[in-house]
């Protein structure tokens, strides 16, 4: 799979926006553990391999525990590995990443809402909207993953 463009440098005004957005989530009274946890659930949802394992690494080196994200795709059956917050912004992400077959019924948005102020969710929201977007932007466009990019520098010997 080869990258078919690079859109940061077509269109940077776009990317720059994007990054607007990215910023403005990350200065929101949401965790960034709890921010990346939900980028890499919308990623694992979306088939993303590039954001994937961009925010595998970013969780990493927040000092994530593995267990939790070998768990993640499965954390409704986790347990109480993930704690109330997380899972209500998990469910959350779910829904409205799959918008187009739960239509976000009213039963995910009450249980988001008990756990989450009102700014929080729509917070939360803005921040699954973008990881949806780069998602697509990343799929769309063929964005290769680093550990791609390392397994063939090795495998050229690139990386000595």
């Amino acid at each position: 799979m080869s990258k078919r463009l690079d859109y940061d440098k077509i269109a940077p005004a776009g990317a720059k926006a994007l990054g607007g957005v990215y910023g403005y989530v990350m200065q929101s009274r949401l965790p960034p553990m709890l921010i990346n946890l939900v980028y890499l659930r919308v990623s694992q949802i979306n088939n993303c391999a590039y954001c994937l394992d961009m925010h595998t690494r970013d969780l990493l080196k927040q000092g994530e525990k593995i267990e939790r994200l070998a768990l993640l795709q499965a954390w409704t059956e986790a347990g109480n590995l993930f704690d109330a917050r997380e899972r209500a912004a998990l469910a959350w992400a779910e829904t409205v990443t799959r918008v187009a077959q739960t239509g976000v019924p009213d039963a995910d948005y009450q249980a988001a809402r008990a756990v989450f102020e009102e700014r929080e969710l729509v917070d939360l929201t803005i921040a699954i909207g973008l990881m949806n977007t780069y998602n697509r932007m990343a799929i769309s466009f063929r964005n290769t993953p680093k550990a791609v990019l390392e397994l063939e520098d090795t495998r050229t010997g690139a990386g000595t």
